[in-house]
C-alpha cells in the first residue's frame, strides 16, 4: 500500500461471545470486529494480523495486532477512536507505529497464556466467565506446579496437540511454566515461543488429573515425553484460557505520550521465524 504506515495495537477481548480470533463466514469473530472498526477510521479496507489465533471462547488480555493504513494519526487518537466504536467486549489498550517489516506474529519471541481454575464446590458468577469451575475434587496446586516444572526446555509436545493442525512438527520451546493459588482460584501460566493447536487446554486437562491425585507427576512426565496423545482424554473448557502477553525484541508500545515516533519506526526489527 503506497504511502502507508504500519500500526501495532495491544488489545483485550472477552472471548465468550466470539468464535475465536480468525474470520469465519456468518460467525462473530474478533478479527472481523476489529477490521470493521479500523476500516471506518482509516477510510479503506484493513487487514489485521494477530500474534496468536485464539479459539472460540478464549480470552485475551495482551493480544497484539498490526495493520497497514494510509491514515496518519497519533497512537492516542487511534486508541480513543477505536474504543469509541468497537463492541463492548473488545478494547484497545495501546497503539504505536512500527517499522514496515515488523510483524505481530513473526517478530514475536514468545507468548504467554494463563489458565484459571475455580477450585471450589460452589460456583461463583463473577469468576465463571474467566475460569473453569472445578467442583469434582480439591486440587493440589503443589502437584500441578511439580508437573509443570518438567516442561521448560525444547521439547516435542505432540501429546498436547489437537488433530487438524497443519504445522509440520510439534516442537515447542517452553521458557517458563508455573502454578499459583489465589484463594479459590488456581492460575496456570506457560510462556513459550509458540503454542500447538489446542495445547493449553489439553495440558490443563491432564494437569487437573495430577492435581486431583489420579495421575502422578512421574506419569505426567512419561506421558508427554512418550508423545502419548491417546492418554490425553480431556481438554479443559475455553472459558479459563487467556492470552496475557506477547514478547518482542523491542517493546513497540513505549513512545512518549502514546504518539507515533516515526523516526524510531525506521529502525529494522529482526524477523523471528
Amino acid at each position: 500500500m503506497d504511502g502507508s504506515v504500519r500500526i501495532a495495537l495491544k488489545i483485550q477481548y472477552l472471548g465468550t461471545h466470539f468464535y475465536g480470533w480468525q474470520w469465519q463466514p456468518a460467525r462473530r469473530t474478533v478479527q472481523e470486529a476489529l477490521e470493521l472498526a479500523t476500516a471506518r477510521i482509516a477510510g479503506h479496507p484493513v487487514k489485521c494480523s494477530a500474534a496468536g489465533r485464539t479459539d472460540t471462547g478464549v480470552h485475551a488480555d495482551g493480544q497484539v495486532v498490526h495493520f497497514d493504513t494510509t491514515k496518519i494519526l497519533p497512537g492516542a487518537t487511534w486508541r480513543k477512536a477505536l474504543n469509541g466504536i468497537l463492541p463492548e467486549d473488545v478494547v484497545v489498550r495501546e497503539a504505536a507505529g512500527v517499522p514496515e517489516r515488523w510483524h505481530a506474529r513473526f517478530t514475536a519471541l514468545w507468548r504467554e497464556y494463563r489458565y484459571s481454575i475455580l477450585d471450589n464446590s460452589t460456583p461463583d458468577l463473577f469468576a465463571r466467565r474467566g475460569s473453569w469451575f472445578y467442583p469434582y475434587s480439591p486440587l493440589d496446586e503443589r502437584a500441578i506446579a511439580a508437573a509443570l516444572a518438567t516442561l521448560p526446555g525444547h521439547h516435542d509436545l505432540r501429546a498436547f496437540r489437537r488433530s487438524g493442525s497443519t504445522r509440520p512438527h510439534s516442537l515447542v520451546h517452553v521458557y517458563a511454566a508455573e502454578c499459583l493459588r489465589r484463594g479459590e482460584l488456581i492460575h496456570i501460566r506457560v510462556r513459550a515461543n509458540s503454542f500447538l493447536y489446542g495445547m493449553m487446554r489439553l495440558l490443563v486437562g491432564v494437569l487437573a488429573e495430577v492435581g486431583s491425585g489420579r495421575l502422578s507427576v512421574e506419569a505426567f512426565q512419561t506421558l508427554w515425553k512418550d508423545g502419548n496423545r491417546e492418554a490425553v482424554k480431556y481438554a479443559a473448557p475455553p472459558a479459563g484460557l487467556c492470552l496475557i502477553a506477547v514478547g518482542y525484541p523491542d517493546n513497540p508500545f513505549t513512545t512518549a505520550n502514546g504518539h507515533f515516533d516515526y523516526g524510531s519506526a525506521l529502525k529494522e526489527y529482526p524477523m523471528i521465524s
